[in-house]
């Protein structure tokens, strides 16, 4: 499949019916705009940051005179909002219809569970009122060990309510890996599940949790939550959700400033301590409720569904779902158990509106021929959204010739740094393969060279170059700010610099190659990562695979595939194969000097390949600064490059 191969257009009413339309409209009646397509709308919200974000504050009805929207235009330190008081968790929750549905909860071993809004409401009002029984004020960190669980929303939107700071990690975070990120945030409440269960198979984690307890000697309290075993033993410091939740109490919410911390995210921490970033009430209300309109085209008919834990920032995306209303699926289990095409099952049983997941899981779907299209009723089926890593054009492919011919997939790409997208799907446009339809609502994004100068048509470095209202307000603990503006704005002057490669297309759509820091440089040609996985898992005999370019301070590239064989396929077999096709399908240049069979391709907590840290291992950098090993969700697949570290590379 050739990118950029036209592969679905929306009808005439899927058009009209779009939330972005009537944004379009009524930003021409009361902006006195003239606006008539999307590219209109964007060029005005990257240009017009005043006017467009007070216009969105206003669409939404927020509430009544929000004062200056962009008090002070600057990267980093933008000020938004000044004069605005409102909480997050309100926002969520003033979208309650009486009786009607707000989540639907599947999770293995369990039956299905629906929760109407009133249920959502009075299980935050006594989860708030417990946590003011704890202590817990406006500023105080509240963490979580816990999964995709209705639990988790009501414990953020209780500790949102309050003007508490939320943190969360999923269960299946190794122990040192929760450390890295808790001990950082000085938490004083800890809530955590006794286990999960995953694959058919019950995970007993009382053990981690009363670890991760001890290493945090900031924690006053421990709640925990009966997931999988009886109700815990309490006293002293210890309590029960249930006990937590037990008191009845009158729903309320502490206004605070627009830029009052909401949550601390984390990124990967695959080469040190994770960054702890900040983002903030006003920034996520407003960017969630423009993003999910527009970029998922959400309503109160929706029903919205992402595959995701706890530990991924696609979770506090979902949950922004709610505040356009709309009901929100959760599922905490694997996703191919017990039969491999359990989720699109998933799917079809809920009459989903949106089917959301990660590049990989669609890969992995199309790797192992799954028809869900043919095997399940997905009539309901508006949209598929994936986001994570590129999806490549035969996955764009496989999703309109095996789940349904008539959708919308919207393929995206953010991050944690901002919690939201930066170029995404707009149901009004067309969909062409390997393409993202468009840079999303106020994300000023562009394409740069390495001189910074806007590039069309080329590949370029990510960055953005005016604030967006979702962007860190800060990192935890660095006082000064040096570990912020090193992270973002070290490479081009006031300029946000996000570390992936990206082409803006003529049309607008953009393509992204991957991340710029694991670029392949043969010759002087440079090629994302994304490029190679294209081809070389395109064959059959390679379920996954790794590239890293070992050139480095001069010395020649040796560019180096590592390769997850299938059945009984040889690693001699597949190196000629794959040698064969990266020089018909790519460039002669980018043959692979070694082509290399390993168990398992390792990756982050979040799925992402570990480029850059193997790189850095092989090139004979040391372990505690090449990886951090908390942050790896398959730590025992790191065996062999340790080993090659050490030995050198074999010459396959």
């Amino acid at each position: 499949m050739e990118e950029g191969t036209l592969l679905w257009q929306p009808s005439a009413e899927m058009v009209e019916s779009a939330n972005v339309t009537e944004m379009i409209r009524w930003v021409n009646e009361r902006r006195g705009q003239r606006l008539s397509g999307y590219d209109a709308l964007y060029d005005w919200s990257v240009t017009d940051l005043e006017g467009f974000w007070s216009a969105m504050w206003e669409y939404f009805e927020l509430g009544k005179n929000p004062g200056p929207a962009l008090y002070r235009e600057v990267m980093p330190g933008a000020e938004w909002f000044p004069a605005v008081r409102l909480n997050y968790a309100e926002a969520v929750l003033r979208r309650a219809r009486p009786g009607s549905e707000a989540l639907i909860f599947e999770a293995e071993g369990r039956e299905p569970e629906a929760w109407t809004w009133d249920r959502l409401q009075n299980e935050v009002a006594r989860a708030r009122r417990g946590l003011e029984r704890l202590g817990v004020g406006e500023g105080d960190r509240v963490v979580a060990y816990v999964p995709n669980i209705p639990e988790a929303i009501v414990a953020l939107l209780a500790t949102a309510s309050l003007g508490a700071v939320w943190s969360c990690c999923s269960p299946d975070f190794g122990t040192a890996g929760v450390v890295d990120r808790f001990r950082q945030v000085k938490p004083t409440v800890l809530i955590a599940v006794d286990g999960y269960r995953y694959g058919g198979r019950i995970y007993d984690r009382r053990a981690e949790v009363a670890k991760i307890r001890s290493a945090l000697p900031s924690v006053r309290h421990l709640v925990m939550i009966p997931y999988q075993f009886e109700e815990p033993k309490t006293g002293g410091d210890v309590t029960s959700w249930r006990v937590l939740t037990e008191e009845t109490a009158p729903l309320r919410f502490l206004p605070v400033g627009f830029q009052h911390p909401l949550w601390v995210v984390y990124s990967s921490g695959t080469t040190g301590l994770p960054k702890p970033i900040v983002q903030g009430h006003g920034g996520i209300t407003l960017t969630h409720l423009v993003h999910g309109a527009v970029h998922f085209n959400l309503t109160p008919a929706s029903r919205f569904f992402w595959f995701t834990t706890t530990g991924w920032m696609m979770w506090n995306t979902a949950v922004g779902a709610l505040l356009l209303g709309s009901r929100l699926v959760l599922y905490d289990g694997h996703p191919a158990y017990p039969e491999p095409d359990f989720l699109f099952h998933l799917a079809a049983r809920n009459r989903l509106s949106l089917f959301g997941a990660s590049a990989a899981f669609l890969g992995q779907a199309q790797k192992a021929g799954l028809e869900p299209g043919r095997r399940f009723d997905l009539s309901a089926l508006q949209a598929v959204g994936s986001t994570g890593s590129p999806l490549s054009p035969e996955q764009f492919a496989w999703v309109y010739g095996h789940v349904k011919e008539d959708l919308w997939l919207s393929s995206a790409s953010g991050g944690t740094d901002l919690c939201t997208k930066l170029v995404g799907g707009v149901p009004t446009l067309p969909v062409h393969a390997g393409e993202l339809q468009r840079r999303c609502l106020g994300m000023s994004v562009q394409a740069f060279s390495d001189a910074g100068e806007p590039l069309v048509g080329e590949i370029g470095e990510l960055v953005i170059t005016r604030p967006a209202p979702s962007m860190p307000l800060y990192f935890w603990n660095d006082s000064d700010g040096s570990r912020y503006r090193a992270s973002y704005f070290e490479r081009y002057p006031d300029v946000w610099h996000h570390g992936d490669w990206i082409k803006i297309t003529e049309r607008g759509s953009a393509v992204i190659y991957g991340r710029s820091d694991a670029t392949i440089n043969r010759h002087g040609v440079r090629m994302g990562s994304s490029e190679i996985y294209r081809v070389v898992e395109s064959i059959p005999a390679v379920a996954d695979s790794l590239v890293v370019d070992l050139e480095y301070r001069g010395r020649p590239s040796t560019l180096a595939l590592f390769v997850v064989l299938t059945g009984d396929a040889s690693q001699a077999d597949v190196a000629d194969e794959v040698r064969r096709r990266i020089r018909a399908d790519l460039s002669p240049r980018h043959v692979p000097d070694r082509v290399l069979a390993v168990p398992a391709v390792p990756r982050t907590l979040n799925g992402k390949k570990l480029e850059v840290p193997i790189r850095k291992l092989l090139l004979g950098m040391p372990v505690e600064t090449s990886v951090n090993v908390a942050a790896v969700a398959n730590p025992q697949s790191l065996e062999p490059f340790l080993e090659w570290a050490r030995t050198g590379l074999p010459p396959a």
